[in-house]
Formats: C-alpha cells, sequence, structure tokens
C-alpha cells in the first residue's frame, strides 16, 4: 500500500495555489473512444487519450478481443492508433477479460459481447464485483442476451447470440452506463432499440455513435436522441466509420484542482482544455450558486464535445441543497464537494444521490467517515449527507478504502486542513488522475508520495 502526505497550513506557512494548470483526458469518452474504435472499420486515431488504470483495463479487453491498439510515436501513451475490426470483427478471447476495478468496462462490453457469436467472461478486481450489474444484464436479457452473474454481481459469464431483439427501454435510473451498454447491445439487434431515462445522462456514447455510424444518403440518421431518450435503427447501419477524436480533459479530475483553488484564500487558477459537456457540469452550476469566482472562458468544440478553459479564484462559499436532475450531472463529484461544503458558512444538503452507495465504496458511508476523522461536521444519511460548516478541518491520517475520488478529496482535504494529512491506499489516485500530485504542486501545493 502507498500513502500520499499532504502539507497544509502552519503558523509559518498557507498553501497558494497560482498558475495554469490542464487535466489528463475524460476517462468517459476515453473508455468509449477504445470500444467504438475497436468496432469501426477501418485505422483510426485517439488523441489526448487517458492512460488511467481503468481505461488501460479497457484496452487490455479490447486487445484481447483482437483489436490492434499502438501508441502513435514512442513514448506517447496519450495518442493512440487503433486498427478497428468492424462490428462483427471481435475475435473470441482466449481466457476471461480483466476490467480490473472499472465498472465502465464491464457495464458497457457486456452490450458489444451479449451480441457477439462467442462466448465471453467479464471478471475483475474483488472491489468490482461487489458492484451492481443486474441494472445491465436485466434489460440486456429482454433483448434476448443470455448473460449468468452471481446475484446481481459479476463475474458475468456471456453466451454470444448474434443478434439481440429490438426493444424499449424505460429507466427507473438516469444511468449513463446502462443506457451506453443498452446502445451498444442494439448495435446487433434486429430492430429498433429506444432507451428512456427520468432525467439527463451523459451523452458521450450517442455522440460518438453518431459521429461514426455510416448509413444510407438522404435518410435520418440511425441514431436520434435528446437529453433523456434515444433511439437507435441498427438497420439502417452500413459500417462504423473509423474513430477520429481528440479527447477534452476530464471535468471529474479539474473538480479537484476547482475546489482546492475556490478553498485556499489568495489562490488564483485556470484549467485548459475541460469538457464541459452539460450533462457533466453539474457541479460547475452548484458552485456559482455557491458564490464561486468562476468563469468559463474561451469556449470551443474538439472532438464534438464542447470544450472551454475554468478560471477561478478563491471565494467565500454559501452552503446550497442539491437534488434532483443536478445529482445525475455531478455524480462523480461528490466526494470533492463534501470537502468544499466544510468550508461553507452554513448547511449544505445532498438529496436523491444513493447511486453513491454502489461506488467504488459506499461514498456516502466512507465520504462521511473519513472527513469525521479531521473535524468535519457531516451526517450521511440513505440518499446523501449534511455537511455544516465552516469548520477548522485537522491533518490526520485517513484512509482511501481503494476508491480514487475518496484519496483525491481526502488530499485536498489535508490542503485545507491545519497540520499535515496523511491519505492511506493513495496507489488507487491513477485510475482516473494519473500525474495528481504533480499538477497540484505545479501550482504550489506540497504533496509526496510514500510506499
Amino acid at each position: 500500500m502507498s500513502w500520499l502526505t499532504v502539507r497544509g497550513f502552519s503558523e509559518l506557512n498557507h498553501v497558494v495555489l497560482y498558475g495554469v494548470a490542464a487535466v489528463p483526458g475524460d476517462k468517459s469518452i476515453s473508455h468509449r473512444a477504445l470500444m467504438l474504435g475497436g468496432l469501426a472499420e477501418g485505422t483510426g486515431r485517439i488523441e489526448g487519450f487517458l492512460p488511467s488504470g481503468d481505461c488501460l483495463a479497457t484496452m487490455g479487453c479490447m486487445r484481447q478481443l483482437g483489436v490492434e491498439i499502438e501508441h502513435a510515436t514512442a513514448g506517447s501513451a496519450t495518442t493512440l492508433i487503433v486498427h478497428g475490426r468492424g462490428l462483427r470483427g471481435l475475435k473470441a478471447p482466449l481466457a476471461p477479460l480483466d476490467c480490473r476495478r472499472s465498472g465502465t468496462t464491464m457495464r458497457l462490453l457486456a452490450g458489444i459481447l451479449a451480441g457477439q457469436t462467442f462466448d465471453s467472461v467479464l471478471t475483475g478486481d474483488p472491489q468490482l464485483l461487489r458492484r451492481p450489474m443486474r441494472r445491465i444484464t436485466q434489460p440486456l436479457s429482454t433483448m434476448g442476451a443470455r448473460i449468468e452473474e452471481t446475484d446481481g454481481h459479476g463475474p458475468l459469464v456471456i453466451h454470444g447470440q448474434g443478434k439481440l431483439h429490438g426493444s424499449e427501454h424505460v429507466l427507473t435510473v438516469a444511468s449513463a452506463q446502462v443506457k451506453s451498454a443498452i446502445l451498444l447491445g442494439g448495435l446487433y439487434a434486429d430492430g429498433p432499440v429506444t432507451v428512456q431515462l427520468p432525467g439527463p445522462a451523459r451523452d458521450h456514447t450517442e455522440r460518438m455513435v453518431a459521429a461514426q455510424v455510416e448509413y444510407p444518403a438522404g435518410g435520418p440518421s440511425p441514431l436520434t436522441y435528446d437529453m433523456c431518450t434515444a433511439r437507435l435503427d441498427p438497420a439502417r447501419i452500413r459500417r462504423l466509420r473509423p474513430i477520429d477524436r481528440v479527447v477534452p480533459g476530464d471535468i471529474s479530475s479539474a473538480a479537484f484542482l476547482v475546489a482546492a483553488a475556490l478553498a485556499l484564500p489568495g489562490s488564483e487558477v485556470t484549467i485548459v482544455g475541460v469538457g464541459v459537456n452539460e450533462t457533466r457540469t453539474g457541479l460547475l452550476d452548484v458552485l456559482v450558486e455557491m458564490g464561486a469566482l468562476l468563469t468559463l472562458e474561451d469556449r470551443r468544440e474538439q472532438g464534438g464535445e464542447p470544450i472551454a478553459d475554468i478560471r477561478l479564484r478563491a471565494s467565500a462559499i454559501r452552503p446550497a441543497e442539491i437534488q434532483g436532475d443536478t445529482v445525475v450531472r455531478m455524480i462523480d463529484e461528490f466526494p470533492i464537494l463534501a470537502v468544499l461544503a466544510t468550508q461553507a458558512e452554513g448547511t449544505t444538503v445532498v438529496r436523491d444521490a444513493a447511486e453513491l452507495r454502489v461506488k467504488e465504496t459506499d461514498r456516502i458511508a466512507m465520504v462521511a467517515v473519513e472527513l469525521s476523522k479531521m473535524g468535519a461536521s457531516i451526517e450521511p444519511r440513505p440518499d446523501g449527507f449534511v455537511v455544516k460548516g465552516p469548520t477548522q478541518l485537522t491533518g490526520g491520517e485517513v484512509d482511501s478504502h481503494g476508491d480514487h475520488r475518496l484519496a483525491m478529496a481526502l488530499a485536498i482535504a489535508g490542503l485545507v486542513a491545519k497540520g499535515e494529512t496523511t491519505v492511506l491506499g493513495a496507489e488507487c489516485i491513477p485510475d482516473s488522475f494519473p500525474g495528481f500530485v504533480e499538477a497540484l504542486n505545479s501550482l504550489g501545493a506540497e504533496l509526496r508520495h510514500g510506499i
């Protein structure tokens, strides 16, 4: 196990962040680019790929399925050349596909593999095998998939059916992973597939498929979608064109730098080239409501996704109540929101976020346990938490519980805290943000790895 030592403030030292930073490529987009690149016909290119543990798990699985993936230049981990095999060109894997700790890998690949003509097994680390999978196996089963699971969890044994059935799905949870698994399975269906969600969810899969799909000229696209509905007609698809994608910076990674700069007096930071897809910007909207001095500058489009530079200054933060559709648009950012809420003047309440209990950890419980060790006033609730502030956090020893986002949130809490903080289990941080320590230190923080 490795750890991270974070120097907070003392009478002789106060951490101030200043400068310009960039964050690695978007994790959600990197996963999907590899998968759809492998299903395309021809050779494609991905720039800005995130070489994190989770995305490397997807790369390994795609290689086992026969997709050749190479680095564009020697030593480059972020520009890839993908030699697509076409929708029907994947090969039967010779061993179980190891998804490591990546729920995105397991859930999305399940949709693709359900439509193949061969059998496969999706497995991973014990942490992943505790996460719920019935949310994707049930809708795929209604499409004719044959998937064996264990009490709603992995490993998943998938008996490829060659072709699935068209169907309509009305989801009770606005989950991009469930929606994507269904749509990817729909590429192999014998009729239209429709997915309706109760609220907005990430639309990266739809954007990519719409950009790559080749269909008869003069007719409508085989894929139509809006914030809550997607419809795919596979009969109109000739093929997927080769991937050509520039991956924007990951807003979920940027959130940690954003929170640190807002919470540390005197800080002024710009984070360049961040994806600002409206299905992902819930945290930014909430922070503006909380009084954050935050602006989006130089808005533009990159690889079919909106991006911008985030400019911010340290701010006096007000409390907020977060619920409803906003929750889905910031579902990965609640650990760091909880840290920021400890510095707000008043009570911050989070509701409708029960999904946090089935992430890499039970994030509601673990955020409350670990921040309480540092003196935070935080009360877990079944579907969220309540934080009373402002609180002077105190450094100490805290534990990531193997959750990369909790580890990084605790590191930011350490910067705000008095004294020194040790975050145990820091080896999980590269699952989503390789270079996290270096990015913060370049802005003036003092974090050190330990083994």
